[in-house]
């Protein structure tokens, strides 16, 4: 089934990464930028939707990544490797912790480059400039979950079903 231009219709997302960890959030946010979350999915076409991160400088690492991690990169001459910690690339360009990890989980293809990658927002403070596209009143995607151990159901509350119903859950006796 095709589906055509015009059907297309792209979202705006707003993500509050202050205090959440760069690896969960970026499973969470490389899907909605391939459009993976629409019925109208298909891997050869854009249908992704746009992604406004702020607070990136406010991100965490889980263990000793801040001084272990290291992000490496060549300038092209001889000789050119660089590297810097995680602690240090924070300081200078937090936009591009998060970058990093979210187009990481991604192939490297034209549409990528050319389509996924602009639709990408990361800002560190709290301001953005799309306002007209995200007024003050949006909430933003909720957290990742930091474990699968805690308070945190994944929608299904202590129940597996409510009471009454015919389905026996967890919650439920017989």
């Amino acid at each position: 089934m095709s589906f055509p231009g015009r059907a297309l219709q792209r979202a705006w997302h707003l993500v509050d990464a202050k205090d959440q960890t760069v690896g969960r959030l970026a499973t969470v946010v490389a899907p909605i930028l391939r459009g993976k979350h629409k019925p109208t999915y298909a891997p050869h076409q854009d249908v992704g939707d746009y992604v406004v991160i702020v607070n990136a400088d406010k991100v965490q690492f889980t263990g000793n990544k801040w001084q272990d991690k290291l992000y490496r990169w060549h300038t092209g001459y001889p000789g050119g490797l660089k590297q810097r910690k995680a602690a240090d690339m924070l300081e200078r360009k937090p936009e591009e912790i998060l970058k990093k990890a979210i187009l990481g989980m991604m192939r490297r293809t034209n549409q990528r480059h050319k389509y996924i990658e602009p639709r990408l927002k990361i800002y560190a403070g709290e301001d953005h400039p799309h306002k007209a596209q995200l007024p003050d009143g949006v909430q933003g995607l909720p957290p990742h979950p930091r474990s699968r151990s805690g308070d945190h159901h994944f929608g299904l509350g202590d129940k597996y079903a409510s009471e009454g119903s015919y389905q026996k859950g967890a919650g439920q006796s017989d």
